[in-house]
């Protein structure tokens, strides 16, 4: 990790993630990008649920994703986060996903860009990003 605006997570690919052939299924890059954005967002001091509980949720807006290389049963992998872009209601993210050996030579598996729009949770219409999120963004 590098700064605020940057969070790197750690994933161990379970055989939960896998398909038949012991490679990580395509919708389950998507859980383990929401993972460490929900894990960026607690570094930062906000807890989902106490958000959710002022009134305040984060939905996915849009999202662009490449997957180049699989990912196996059991391998380590690292899902960096970084935001892009800070709307007055969402955030773009570019997340990647890669592979480390033995070496500590990286790989990259996947790439996205992820927009996420902040929603009152009872009309669910954008509204501004809280101020204090803003701030340490």
């Amino acid at each position: 990790m590098t700064c605020l605006n940057e969070f790197e997570l750690p994933v161990r690919v379970y055989y939960e993630d896998t398909d038949a052939g012991g490679v990580v299924y395509h919708a389950n890059y998507l859980r383990f990008m929401e993972r460490a954005r929900t894990e960026w967002l607690r570094h930062l001091g906000f807890e989902q649920d106490t958000l959710a509980a002022q009134g305040i949720v984060f939905v996915v807006g849009s999202l662009d994703i490449a997957y180049r290389k699989p990912a196996r049963f059991n391998e380590q992998l690292f899902v960096k986060t970084a935001i892009n872009n800070v709307g007055k209601a969402s955030i773009t993210f570019k997340q990647t996903i890669w592979r480390q050996d033995n070496n500590g030579n990286r790989e990259l598996l996947t790439s996205g860009e992820v927009k996420v729009v902040c929603v009152e949770n009872r009309a669910w219409r954008p509204t501004p990003i809280p101020s204090d999120i803003r701030e340490l963004i």
